[in-house]
């Protein structure tokens, strides 16, 4: 039976987190956006959709990054123990993981742009 890293633990405790956090803030902002545009041209089942769409590229880019910083980071660490001269190549591997928690914003922040 395979047993479940802390890592692994600590890992699905944020994913959790995030999917809550990104559904509570769409389930909080949809009124006060609609109500903030108030005169526009989107029907609100538009406005929910834009809105899921931004919500779910930071959320599930948000998780991507945490698994691939897991992944990464595990790896640097055991490439660390054996040749401490690696630091720095590996820190730009886990700051490139680390990036797709960044695009995935990008990409939500121009959702958001086309829906006001």
């Amino acid at each position: 039976m395979k047993t479940v890293s802390p890592a692994g633990t600590l890992l699905a405790i944020a994913a959790v987190i995030a999917v809550v956090i990104a559904t509570a803030s769409l389930v909080v902002a949809t009124p006060a956006l609609a109500a903030a545009i108030g005169s526009s041209p989107l029907d609100p089942q538009a406005l929910g959709w834009g809105l899921a769409s931004a919500a779910g590229a930071t959320a599930l880019s948000s998780l991507a990054a945490g698994y691939a910083v897991a992944k990464v980071g595990t790896a640097a660490v055991g490439a660390l123990a054996e040749k401490p001269e690696l630091m720095a190549r590996l820190l730009i591997f886990v700051g490139l993981a680390e990036g797709i928690a960044i695009y995935g914003l990008i990409v939500s922040i121009l959702i958001l742009n086309r829906l006001a």
